[in-house]
Parts: C-alpha cells; structure tokens; sequence
C-alpha cells in the first residue's frame, strides 16, 4: 500500500520534469516576444533627449542582470521552481483525490487535479490580469495591480474547491453529468463575476505594436499550459507504475474517506 509520500516525491519528480519541458517552450516561444518588447523599450529611450536627462550618481552602479543571463538560468530557475512546487503540491492533492473522482484510473484522477489547477490557478487570473511584456505599465500602480491578481487568485481556487464539494454532494442526488455541468456553470458565474467586478488596467501604450502584445501573453499561456498538462501526464504515468507496482487500488479507502 502506498503512503503520501509515494505520491509527493513522484510529483516532485513529475514537477522536475515539467519545469525542463516549460523552459524549452518558453525559450521558443516567449523569448522572441520579450526580445522584441525590449528592442521596442530600447529604441523608445535612445529617442529621449539625454539633455534632460538627470546627471549620473557618484554612487555605486547598481547591478544589471545581463539578457543573456535572464533568458537561460534565470528563465530555467523559475520554470523549475514552478514545476517543482507544483508537482508536490498536486501529487498531495491527487493522493487525497483517489476514489473522489468516481472510477477515473490514477492517470485520469492525476490529470483532472492539474486541469482543475490549470484553469483556477492560471487561466481565470490569466484573464481577469493578463501580463503585460517588459517595461509596459505604469510603476505607480504595480502594488495595487498585484494585489489585485492575488485577489481573483484567491476567488478562483476558493470557487474551484467549492465547486468539487457541491459537485460531489449533487452527484449523489443527481445524473453526474448534470451535476458536473451545474458546479462549472456555477463556477464560472462566479469568477467572471469577480472578473467584471474588480477593478481592471489598461496601460500597454496606443503605440505599443499589438502583434507583440498578443504574441507575448500567448506564449504566456502556452507556457503555463504545458507546466500543467505535462505535469499531469507525467505524474499519472509514475503513479499508474506505482499502482502497478504496489497493488494499489484507486478506491483504496485511505484515499477514499468521505469529505
């Protein structure tokens, strides 16, 4: 039989895994979009009339990460920090998850707890504050702004974990299909509520190329969107080994305690 901690260390590994994989993507396809976001900040200030400009300190230089730097360790730290946090995070959840999920095999419990992260941890804040590429915005406002994003953050895992625990009472009263129909409609009427309630931004520039900007915040999503998918592939193929290995049965009561 198998413990919580099968399961977390297999999602730290699936996590290592998919933080490898959303570097490679994003460094395909989110590089040349910050590039381009950069060149266009770049040419913007070398327009400026240096005469205006304010003498410089006799201070010390302050430090300037070189782009190169940026765009391979850097990049790679914090697509590995994500997928390492998030895969211990979600192999707990799939841990408690086990035999909730009506008969889905580990594979498809493993994926539905990342789909669920996916869209109530990256998508719905994706489209309440959408990210904006370097040097766009207006630095007066980036606390409010952050604060902000943690709030519809916060409304939408608190939705989405609400959502699963009606959804499992109805089920027992109703065809699962509606019941699962009922909690995302219920679900979404809520976080696009909040959507059109909380205050929104609009500072990218009228001169700002809008190709860039759209091509920035997609490879945004396509990049969050391969941390989570492959990290639930990954993850359901260790744990179905692990099933295989262990005997363990997806409605293993440990697993499977009522909420």
């Amino acid at each position: 039989m198998s413990s919580a901690r099968d399961f977390l260390v297999r999602g730290l590994f699936a996590g290592l895994f998919a933080g490898l994989v959303a570097f490679g993507v994003a460094s395909v396809v989110g590089e040349p979009s910050v590039n381009a976001a950069i060149a266009i900040e770049e040419s913007a200030a070398s327009g400026h009339d240096h005469a205006d400009e304010p003498p410089a300190s006799d201070g010390p230089a302050a430090t300037e990460v070189p782009r190169s730097l940026q765009s391979t360790a850097g990049l790679l730290t914090g697509t590995m920090v994500a997928g390492i946090t998030l895969g211990g995070l979600i192999g707990v959840l799939t841990a408690l998850a086990l035999g909730r999920f009506g008969r889905l095999s580990v594979r498809g419990v493993s994926l539905s707890v990342a789909a669920i992260g996916f869209v109530s941890v990256s998508l719905l804040p994706f489209v309440a504050y959408p990210p904006n590429p370097p040097a766009v915005g207006n630095p007066d406002t980036i606390g409010t702004r952050t604060a902000l994003y943690f709030v519809m953050l916060a409304i939408s895992i608190i939705a989405a974990v609400t959502a699963i625990l009606v959804g499992r009472r109805l089920a027992g009263r109703w065809d699962p299909w509606y019941a699962t129909l009922s909690v995302i409609a219920g679900y979404l009427l809520v976080t696009l509520t909040a959507v059109a309630l909380l205050p929104s931004y609009s500072e990218v520039p009228a001169d700002f190329p809008a190709t860039v900007l759209y091509e920035f915040r997609a490879a945004s999503l396509i990049t969050q969107l391969t941390l989570w998918a492959t990290l639930g592939i990954a993850l359901g193929e260790l744990l179905h080994r692990l099933q295989r290995h262990t005997g363990l049965e997806v409605t293993d009561p440990i697993y499977a305690e009522p909420l």
